[in-house]
């Protein structure tokens, strides 16, 4: 005789789960959400558009093209620098030496080009590799001595400073000839229209369709997902924003070259942090060392990792702004570099407690940050001014963390 198999039961949680599929219970289920704590990057979005509207109001060229384009490219090399500190945050670590390592990147590839005549491409990787091998000691001296990570950094900080100032020498400044393929790059590539507008398709589509195929791996186990619908909408919506923006973009100079090289990294970071083994593992030990380590996650080597790659990151980073400047100084990396990097990371919704946050947070903190000093500086106000509204930024957004875990925990509980 044969039985026929019953089809699985759901729970009350299973049942809660699935009745938020479809298109309006998204959007019930987004409230929940937010409700529950989870805000993700909607303080940061919100806080630019009101940063956009103020600033246009008080001078109009804050939103025009040419402006827009200039914003871009001040952003990328210290974006690129926040990247690795969203990483090393996920955690709950921090690194202070970031500017330093960019600086003696730029230091490097300054004195291996001029003065030592080093072929460009030598250059940049001695510099890489430079900031890697300190991000491997800082690894290193944490998971073998248990020593503070704010205390291996601080005193990377000045060591390192110490080192730049010595490569640069007596003159402390070098001058990147404009020649140079990194120097052309960083001030004056930027794609053709047609390839612009195709990136946009390509990179649209790509998310869509892979949103599509994580959703129905869920939908699969009974799991709740986003509705179809709802992805589809959404991949549109956000096809038509990036194309009307590079539309905007390319009605003077375009889209830069450089500022695209930091959208990749942004991308790369986050399909490692979310669709990669090493990527989740970050994640478990930023949320719970001890879980995470009891779950067979190899911890020490997932510390060494990260701050590898942010030190490689903070290297990269400072080569690019030396090459924007067309120049390698003392200055290179100091001033609010560091500063800027960190409250990017965190202003864009990367969570000090770790195990929270995105690789797109980098993009969004640093955007606002640009944003605010770009808008001050068409308004000829002082540069304190600027600092001290960053400062006031920055503490909101981690008031807001602060608020938010406390919704979630609370939610937990009930």
């Amino acid at each position: 005789m044969t039985t026929t198999k019953a089809p699985p039961t759901l729970d009350h949680h299973d049942e809660r789960l699935l009745t938020t599929t479809g298109f309006t219970g998204e959007l019930r289920g987004l409230w929940s959400t937010v409700r529950g704590g989870d805000i993700g990057s909607l303080p940061v979005i919100i806080g630019l558009i009101l940063i956009s509207i103020v600033f246009q109001t008080l001078n109009p060229y804050f939103l025009s093209s040419a402006n827009l384009v200039n914003l871009t490219l001040e952003s990328s090399a210290v974006g690129t620098i926040a990247i690795g500190i969203v990483l090393v945050l996920l955690l709950g670590q921090i690194d202070l030496s970031v500017g330093s390592i960019s600086g003696l990147a730029a230091a490097i590839v300054g004195v291996g080009l001029t003065q030592l005549h080093w072929p460009l491409l030598l250059c940049i990787i001695v510099a890489i590799v430079a900031g890697a091998v300190t991000g491997l000691v800082y690894g290193m001296l944490f998971v073998r001595f248990g020593v503070p990570t704010f205390v291996i950094t601080l005193a990377g900080l000045l060591g390192i400073l110490g080192i730049q100032l010595y490569i640069l020498g007596a003159n402390g400044s070098i001058n990147i000839p404009f020649d140079t393929w990194i120097v052309q790059f960083a001030q004056q590539m930027f794609l053709p229209p047609v390839v612009a507008y195709g990136l946009v398709i390509v990179a649209v589509t790509l998310s869509t369709v892979a949103s599509l195929a994580a959703a129905r791996k869920r939908r699969a186990v009974a799991l709740s997902s986003p509705s179809t619908a709802g992805i589809v909408v959404r991949g549109a919506i956000l096809l038509i924003v990036l194309l009307g923006i590079t539309w905007y973009l390319n009605t003077t100079r375009g889209v830069a070259l450089m500022f695209v090289f930091f959208l990749a990294l942004v991308l790369v970071g986050n399909y490692a942090l979310t669709r990669t083994k090493w990527g989740r593992s970050v994640f478990a030990v930023g949320g719970n060392v001890e879980a995470a380590r009891r779950a067979g996650i190899r911890v020490n080597r997932i510390y060494v990792s990260v701050f590898v790659l942010c030190s490689t990151l903070a290297a990269v980073g400072g080569i690019l702004a030396a090459a924007r400047l067309a120049s390698a100084n003392v200055s290179s990396g100091g001033g609010d570099t560091n500063l800027n990097a960190i409250a990017a990371a965190v202003i864009g919704g990367t969570s000090l407690f770790g195990g929270r946050g995105s690789a797109f947070s980098a993009l969004l903190g640093i955007l606002v940050i640009s944003a605010i000093s770009s808008g001050l500086t068409l308004l000829s106000l002082d540069s304190s001014i600027r600092f001290m509204i960053t400062g006031a930024v920055l503490l909101i957004a981690v008031i807001i963390d602060s608020l938010s875990r406390r919704s979630r925990a609370a939610h937990g509980r009930a």
